[in-house]
């Protein structure tokens, strides 16, 4: 089989019994036929290939964590106690169902917002230009291209000239030039240029056998995944200086080596999230469910926790902040000529088949003009590129070669043979449209070596009506908002003030980005420096967020911490950003980041709360082995511990919080020391408790053991009540879920002790004191929490 540049596509689909019959390229398939091939041929997709359940759920007993406690299984069968490793063979599989069920949930939910986010086609259909879902083409489709697109299904070319980028599809990086009766194939990129062609295969019958994926899961570790791979490398360390003390502890004093062996490697696995995993995808995907309702579509997960973090939003200007409304404002003739001829000539240089809103507001308010002639056919159409800045119509007239321009003034002058004078006066005129806010473009034409200036053409594109409220919205949160955007100096200044955004008009050159904090706009930027505006404001420590909607924004896109397509974009930007707005305007922004705060409030409670357990858990139980000369609770009820405690801290996902009103960022250094002061207060209180139960109550060791057991599960559960807010226990009701799972662990281990379920029974009394010594001892570490969180600055506000 050869390469796609080499292979040719069929002009009859490869299902189709029958050559099906040519379509009219002006026309397009009727919606009747359109309808009938649908069901003939199905949709253009083809099924993600999944893992078996039964494959997945297996994978939940595979690793470091599950290896460490079937080893405990294994060690505590040849110590001869069955019943301790099916107890924990049965915890071991309870957290492995629990895990599986909440990423299956979450999964699920995220292919909710893939299946909702579509690479869109534009298909003529009875004769009129629309956009569709690639996902309802059928072959026959008349498809037309432009640079930004996903290739939406195998086409022919019949038409135009287009660069394709086939790399994820060859691994071939060069691009790969296409034209009249060449085939484009499914998936690829076009770089350059447009075209049009009819639609060969889809689905499973194109030639690759595979549609275009538009959401892209990225590999890159996101901050909160940084954080949490620095945290357990630290808590890992500290348990394993405890484990080389109880092994030495345990030489010296004649402990068995096979307990000590269970007791250390419990000792490791309570240092590791277990439940992290499932809690983060479960947090963040509940977010994005959320979000997709309020028009914002997730296509990474971890770009909602990196929401939180964001302080600079590069913003592009036309459909984001203005309505993306193109109207043609003003018409300036050049002697000889008059509107009407402007907007003629500059018709000629548009297209109506590219959809793009320049293009159409210039043609509809040429036809909208009285007398107005039909336009004539046009034999070449050169569309708009940032490396010429014009676009070209040509045509013939008597037999020879004629053209028409519009595009950048210096870019349209240069094509031109111009009077000296004239320069000087277009340049006048254009700065008297820009200055009131209007994009201008130049329009020429005649034929070879003979062009002619005939006018300008100001487009307004007036500020969306809630554009303003919105910058002045996120900069309350904390988020500068700037403004990159092609229109010049002039133009850029005055939408920039009218938007409140400032006056500070940048390039985007190297003068300008050593100091990007002090530019409130980026004026005159091409597509491809965007890119170097967002990695100048990261170099300056700004976590930036970045919208965009064309193919040259895609770099900048993936370079920002956030990137977002806005509703407008390309397939290839939405398949770079890490969200997509389905709305115009900024209004999702604020959607995603009171959201990935609050993700960002959940994350942090779980994780404070797991390294003050892990560390008053290790300390607790390595203290207790060298004060009593043996071990204060037994390998199984460890592992219940664990469990227990992973059952209730995975509800936190669930919980309600409240936004911080400024970014949020990481800091491993305070986040470790607050968790070790507030961990150093409940060790105390936990030894203290211990050593008064074990002196006065005249228990048994296996009775000592349960006690120590629900102390540590109580402590759990007052440490989630007390670090879930900044302020005092009860300031914020918590969600349903995680006072139910509260509620159940408690009751159920409660339960379980009075009953002497999986552990020496106790009274009923001595729980209920106990639980009530705990619930006190929770109001005094929330006061000692208040200067704790006060003194790190854990939550900036």
């Amino acid at each position: 089989m050869g390469t796609p540049s080499q292979v040719m596509s069929s002009a009859v689909h490869p299902e189709a019994e029958d050559p099906l019959p040519p379509t009219d390229p002006a026309k397009g398939l009727t919606t009747p036929e359109a309808q009938d091939r649908l069901q003939r041929f199905g949709a253009n997709v083809i099924e993600d290939v999944q893992l078996p359940a039964w494959r997945q759920f297996v994978g939940k007993f595979w690793g470091a964590v599950p290896w460490m406690l079937e080893a405990v299984v294994v060690l505590q069968v040849a110590l001869g106690r069955p019943q301790e490793a099916l107890v924990i063979l049965f915890l071991l599989a309870f957290n492995a169902a629990v895990a599986f069920v909440q990423e299956r949930r979450a999964k699920d939910a995220l292919a909710l917002l893939r299946r909702q986010l579509q690479v869109s086609a534009r298909v003529v259909r009875d004769a009129q230009w629309m956009r569709l879902s690639a996902t309802q083409l059928v072959p026959g489709d008349v498809v037309h291209v432009r640079a930004g697109d996903i290739v939406p299904a195998d086409l022919k070319l019949f038409d135009g000239d287009v660069s394709l980028d086939q790399s994820v599809l060859t691994g071939e990086s060069l691009a790969v030039g296409a034209g009249p009766g060449q085939p484009a194939y499914t998936g690829s990129i076009v770089r350059q240029g447009e075209g049009s062609g009819e639609v060969t295969a889809t689905g499973a019958c194109t030639y690759f056998g595979r549609t275009a994926e538009l959401v892209r899961t990225s590999n890159a570790p996101s901050h909160m995944q940084r954080t949490i791979f620095a945290i357990v490398k630290r808590l890992v360390a500290f348990d394993a200086v405890l484990v080389v003390l109880v092994i030495l502890y345990a030489v010296t004093h004649g402990l068995p080596m096979t307990e000590t062996a269970i007791f250390a490697l419990l000792l490791l696995v309570a240092s590791v999230p277990v439940a992290l995993p499932a809690t983060y995808t479960l947090a963040t995907a509940m977010a994005s469910a959320a979000l997709a309702k309020q028009g914002v579509l997730v296509t990474r997960l971890p770009a909602v926790e990196e929401a939180a973090a964001m302080d600079t939003l590069l913003s592009d200007k036309t459909g984001t902040l203005t309505k993306n409304e193109l109207s043609v404002a003003k018409v300036t003739a050049f002697e000889g000529f008059d509107d009407m001829a402007v907007l003629r000539a500059a018709s000629l240089a548009s297209d109506d088949a590219s959809q793009d809103p320049l293009d159409l507001a210039i043609l509809a308010a040429h036809r909208g003009q009285p007398g107005a002639q039909a336009l004539p056919v046009r034999k070449a159409f050169r569309p708009f590129d940032p490396a010429t800045r014009f676009s070209e119509g040509v045509y013939l007239v008597d037999g020879t070669e004629w053209y028409a321009l519009k595009g950048a003034t210096h870019a349209v002058l240069a094509q031109c043979g111009a009077s000296p004078a004239q320069p000087d006066a277009i340049t006048e005129a254009e700065r008297l449209l820009e200055g009131a806010g209007a994009r201008v473009l130049a329009v020429a034409q005649g034929g070879a070596g003979a062009i002619r200036m005939v006018g300008l053409v100001a487009l307004s594109d007036p500020p969306r009506e809630d554009a303003h409220d919105l910058i002045v919205k996120l900069g309350n949160l904390g988020v500068r908002v700037c403004m990159a955007t092609g229109d010049a100096l002039e133009t850029a200044k005055a939408i920039g003030q009218r938007l409140g955004l400032g006056a500070r008009v940048c390039s985007a050159h190297a003068d300008d980005l050593r100091h990007p904090e002090q530019c409130d706009i980026f004026a005159r930027v091409l597509p491809e420096e965007k890119h170097a505006i967002v990695a100048a404001l990261q170099a300056a420590g700004h976590v930036t967020g970045m919208t965009g909607d064309g193919v040259n924004d895609a770099p900048a896109l993936r370079q920002a911490e956030l990137g977002i397509a806005v509703a407008s974009a390309t397939d290839v930007a939405k398949a770079a950003a890490g969200v997509v707005l389905t709305d115009p305007g900024l209004e999702g922004v604020l959607s995603v980041v009171a959201a990935g705060r609050e993700v960002h409030r959940r994350m942090l409670t779980y994780i404070l709360n797991k390294v003050v357990k892990t560390l008053e858990i290790v300390v607790f139980l390595t203290l207790g082995l060298w004060f009593t000369h043996g071990f204060v609770i037994s390998s199984p009820l460890i592992v219940l511990l664990l469990f227990a405690s992973d059952f209730v801290t995975m509800s936190i996902a669930a919980d309600r919080t409240l936004p911080a009103s400024r970014p949020q960022r990481w800091q491993v250094g305070q986040l470790i020391s607050a968790a070790a002061v507030l961990a150093a207060v409940s060790l105390a209180f936990s030894l203290s408790l211990y050593a008064t139960m074990r002196s006065r109550l005249g228990l048994d060791l296996a009775q000592m053991q349960t006690l120590v057991f629900l102390l540590l599960v109580f402590t759990t559960q007052a440490n989630v009540y007390v670090l879930r807010t900044d302020g005092r226990i009860g300031s914020l009701a918590p969600s349903r879920v995680l006072v139910v799972a509260s509620v159940s662990a408690v009751s159920i281990v409660s339960g379980m002790a009075a009953s002497g379920t999986l552990m020496a029974a106790v009274p009923i009394t001595l729980i209920g004191m106990l639980l009530v010594a705990v619930t006190v001892f929770a109001f005094v570490l929330d006061a000692i929490k208040g200067v704790v969180f006060r003194h790190s600055r854990l939550v900036e506000r």
